[in-house]
C-alpha cells in the first residue's frame, strides 16, 4: 500500500511488572501461546520494518518475543531494547523505545503488550492519517482514544521527555487538530488485560 510515509518502525511497550495482575502477565497463557504474542502478531503485521520489544521487570519477556519472532519468521525485524527506569512507569518504557529507533525512522508506532485484541488493519489506517499531514494518529471507538498510536518524527525529542505512568497521553491531549482521531469499529483499541480472569 503506497501511503507516502515510509521508514516506519513499531515500539511494544513490554517492561511493566504487571503488579495487579499477580506479575509474569505478559508470559502468562493466552489463546495457543502468551499475552504477549496477540501485540506482537499485530506489530509485525504493521507496515513497521522492524519490531521493538522494550522490556524491564520481567526477563522472561526477552524469551517470549525471541520464541514467537523465530516461531513466525520474523527475527530478523525484532530487536531488544532495556529500560533501565522502568519502575518509573510507562513513559521511562518510551523513552527507552523512541531513543533505540534507527536515525532515519520517520514515524513510530507503540503498541502496548497487554492489548491483545487490535485488529491487524488498524495500523494501516493510522498511516494514511500521518500521510495526510498529521503529527500523530490514534484509533478511536465508541468516542473512546484507543491504541495503538502512531508518531511522527517530529514529535521523538518530545516523546524522549515524558514522564509518569501515562505514557503520552499528556501529550497527545494537547496536540489539537495536529492529532488526527481514526473511527474504527474494532473494539480491540481499547481492550487491555489488567488482571487475572476469574
Amino acid at each position: 500500500m503506497a501511503t507516502g510515509v515510509d521508514a516506519l518502525d513499531a515500539i511494544v511497550l513490554a517492561a511493566g511488572a504487571g503488579k495487579r495482575f499477580g506479575g509474569g502477565k505478559l508470559t502468562s497463557p493466552w489463546g495457543d501461546g502468551v499475552l504477549l504474542d496477540a501485540a506482537l502478531a499485530t506489530a509485525f503485521a504493521s507496515p513497521a520494518r522492524t519490531v521493538s520489544v522494550v522490556w524491564g521487570a520481567d526477563g522472561r519477556v526477552l524469551e517470549a518475543a525471541s520464541r514467537y519472532a523465530s516461531r513466525t519468521g520474523q527475527a530478523p525485524r525484532l530487536r531488544m531494547i532495556h529500560a533501565r527506569e522502568h519502575e518509573e512507569g510507562m513513559a521511562a518504557s518510551m523513552r527507552a523505545g523512541v531513543a533505540g529507533l534507527p536515525r532515519d525512522c520517520a514515524g513510530a508506532f507503540i503498541f502496548l503488550g497487554d492489548m491483545p485484541k487490535v485488529s491487524h488493519d488498524v495500523p494501516a489506517r493510522l498511516v494514511l492519517a500521518l500521510a495526510a499531514g498529521a503529527w500523530a494518529a490514534a484509533p478511536v471507538h465508541g468516542e473512546r482514544r484507543g491504541h495503538p498510536v502512531l508518531f511522527g518524527s517530529k514529535l521523538f525529542a518530545v516523546l524522549k521527555t515524558q514522564t509518569g505512568d501515562r505514557g503520552a497521553g499528556k501529550l497527545l491531549d494537547a496536540l489539537g487538530e495536529d492529532l488526527a482521531l481514526v473511527p474504527v469499529d474494532d473494539a480491540g483499541v481499547l481492550f487491555d488485560v489488567d488482571v487475572k480472569a476469574g
